[in-house]
């Protein structure tokens, strides 16, 4: 296995680094000592514990285990393969067959082999530090003095010069007690980091076992779709024989009469030279023993209907309702929407904990008032001071949901959603859609706007009937109002990254607004 290859094997997954002191745990996962004990000490305080690499769960403390063959294998590595020698710091003093350098000499600005190390005075002045080529970057820029301390008031590294002078009078701590303190931080850091990467491994796994299900549904879907339109397609191609030959039929229906009537035609025509040669005879026994042949009414009626029918109903064939039912037909399919199932939230009630003084909510919790008088809510955190506005006590953190609201009973009004952290008290920044953490849909009168982070845009028509729906998919990040008059018609769709659960939330500032609960019917896709 190549060098690079084996390091990577052997740093520990949380500090990054060689492992020190090896010990695993019982998932079989690898760490240093300190780091896994700093995670643990973080994950005391939940009473969780786990493993930060492959996120097994523990229901006690678990035991460390030494690895005693891995702390063996690390230690061959590095004597095989010191830090010095990859970092190309050498030995100052040897020069004809240069050394790589264990140790340098911030006093002296050398570096140092074993050799020369053993040599080199141990006076205190002479500070050793690990193999660096850049010896500066360790000393105050101002007075070229070692950095020995660090200053918590100005977070920078300072020298005894330093500490005397501009830094006199501040907190100081030596380098290693602020590094130590420092990486106490980042442990707790990492912790989080370590915390909210599993969160969202848990999240990706909701949404993949999601989609499998989705894709599932889609097959079946897809089948009876397409099983549907399969059967439209051969109703309308009936459809169209059936007109067709109706059309070719009521032409030859013609066709026959026109051939009826030259039958009839020459049969009369017989008739008529029958009695021509009997008017031209002399011989009359001869004309008295001839039949009677007076019967040229026979089927005249008949045949005078049918040729008032033919003439006058033009084949009896309605085209033009039949273009006027297929066209449509073609406009319904043209228009029509796509529509997937929703989850209801039908059971949205008013949480009266957020309700402004001056709002009135019903008993069942689905309808809200703007009042003259103070009713005299507690004082809760929750509450709004500013604006007449409340929240819905459920939110809604994933799926698909909507909801309506019956709006007849005022003029001025906002409804949407809201984050659970819009500011209550907070003068204008408070007012729903006046923020970046709510969305709303406005009415002013006779003036209907959408507003989101102070930003309005004005809806060119008006809403037609007293009911909106808001429509919330929360992974898609959409949040749509609709006017629901017939056909329900798209108002305007906020589309964004949802960073908090969402309420619904109302802003009345005359008459009622009443909560319709929400439903299970398609949503526009």
């Amino acid at each position: 296995m190549a060098s690079a290859d084996l390091r990577a094997e052997l740093e520990c997954s949380i500090c990054l680094n060689i492992y020190t002191d090896p010990v695993n745990l019982r998932c079989g996962h690898n760490f240093c000592r300190v780091c896994i004990d700093c995670v643990l000490d973080t994950q005391e305080g939940s009473g969780r514990y786990s493993c930060p690499e492959c996120r097994e769960k523990f229901q006690d403390r678990p035991a460390l285990q030494r690895n005693i063959t891995l702390r063996n294998i690390v230690e061959n590595f590095l004597s095989a393969q010191p830090d010095q020698v990859e970092s190309g710091v050498f030995c100052t003093y040897c020069v004809d067959s240069p050394l790589p350098a264990v140790r340098s000499c911030l006093l002296c600005e050398v570096s140092l082999c074993d050799k020369h190390l053993r040599v080199h005075k141990k006076s205190p002045e002479h500070v050793l530090c690990d193999p660096t080529l850049s010896m500066e970057s360790r000393k105050c820029s101002v007075h070229k003095k070692i950095l020995e301390y660090y200053c918590t008031e100005d977070n920078t590294c300072a020298c005894m010069l330093c500490v005397i002078g501009g830094h006199k009078g501040h907190e100081m701590e030596s380098l290693d007690e602020a590094s130590e303190k420092k990486k106490k931080k980042l442990r707790n850091v990492l912790q989080k980091l370590l915390t909210k990467r599993e969160e969202m491994e848990e999240r990706v796994q909701s949404l993949q076992e999601h989609r499998r299900k989705v894709e599932e549904k889609a097959a079946g879907d897809t089948e009876r779709v397409t099983a549907l339109f399969s059967d439209l397609r051969r109703c309308l191609k009936d459809l169209e024989k059936r007109v067709l030959r109706e059309i070719s039929g009521r032409a030859e229906l013609v066709s026959i009469s026109i051939r009826d009537l030259e039958i009839k035609k020459e049969k009369l025509s017989r008739k008529m030279r029958q009695i021509e040669e009997l008017c031209n005879m002399t011989d009359s026994l001869t004309v008295l023993q001839e039949s009677d042949t007076d019967d040229t009414e026979d089927g005249d009626n008949e045949d005078r209907e049918r040729h008032e029918e033919l003439l006058h109903d033009g084949g009896a064939l309605d085209v033009a309702g039949i273009s006027h039912t297929l066209h449509t037909l073609s406009d319904l399919i043209t228009k029509a929407n796509v529509y997937f199932y929703i989850q209801g939230a039908a059971d949205i009630l008013l949480d009266v904990n957020t309700a402004h003084n001056k709002l009135h909510i019903s008993d069942d919790r689905k309808t809200v008032s703007k009042s003259d008088r103070n009713q005299n809510h507690p004082e809760t955190p929750e509450r709004f001071q500013d604006y007449a506005q409340v929240l819905s006590s459920q939110s809604f953190s994933s799926g698909r949901h909507c909801w309506e609201v019956d709006v007849g009973g005022s003029d001025w009004w906002i409804v949407g959603m809201c984050y659970p952290s819009i500011d209550r008290r907070g003068g204008g920044q408070s007012w729903i859609g006046n923020n970046n953490k709510s969305w709303g849909l406005y009415r002013n009168g006779t003036q209907y706007e959408v507003i989101h982070n102070s930003n309005k845009i004005l809806l060119p028509t008006n809403i037609s009937s007293n009911r909106v729906r808001i429509d919330l998919d929360y992974e898609a990040g959409r949040i749509s109002f609709y006017d629901l008059c017939d056909p329900i018609r798209h108002l305007h769709t906020f589309t964004t990254t949802f960073t908090e659960p969402l309420h619904a939330g109302i802003w009345v500032y005359r008459g009622c607004i009443k909560i319709c609960g929400g439903n299970e019917k398609g949503k526009e896709a």
